[in-house]
């Protein structure tokens, strides 16, 4: 005895709806970064600031590493011995996960720009900014610093995010 197509046709649309099912738990890969418009858009001067600062409070070294460019230089000026000291990437990256590991609460406020030279293909970009730094350490010791921030911030191309190439700490300790 031969079934009518009417009773083949629920088994094949059963068959295809299972087949192109979307799992509302497991949704696809969006486009860009998620957390973009949240912890700062590296793409833009402004966003790479707000994602350096978002990493310095929530105190996340994955975050900030992405932000560090592979050539890094950090300088600052030790008073003492009247001498520039500067490293690169990996002792930076060691000392921040130290720092952010020591400490029970990191405030990083960024004030005004001093100066912003950017070059014509959005490359590369010259940055001194002010900004107010608060660390609280375990034993309820806080430190405090301000001062400015000479960051030269590159990128591949202007739709890249940019990352930080060399920083001059000009902090008032």
């Amino acid at each position: 005895m031969k079934r009518p197509a009417i009773y083949i046709i629920p088994y094949i649309l059963v068959a295809y709806a299972v087949s192109t099912c979307i799992n509302p738990f497991a949704p696809g890969e969006l486009d860009g970064d998620p957390f973009g418009s949240l912890l700062g858009d590296p793409t833009s001067i402004e966003g790479f600031y707000s994602r350096f600062q978002n990493a310095y409070e929530i105190r996340d070294t994955t975050m900030y590493g992405e932000l560090i460019h592979s050539d890094f230089i950090f300088t600052f000026r030790d008073q003492d011995r009247n001498v520039d000291v500067s490293w690169g990437r990996s002792e930076e990256l060691s000392s921040t996960y130290n720092l952010f590991n020591q400490s029970i609460d990191i405030q990083l406020r960024w004030n005004n720009f001093i100066s912003r030279l950017t070059n014509e293909d959005e490359t590369r970009s010259q940055v001194v900014r002010r900004f107010e730094l608060s660390v609280a350490v375990r034993g309820n010791e806080t430190l405090r610093t301000d001062g400015s921030a000479s960051f030269l911030l590159v990128r591949s191309d202007s739709s890249e995010s940019w990352q930080l190439l060399n920083w001059r700490d000009e902090s008032d300790i």
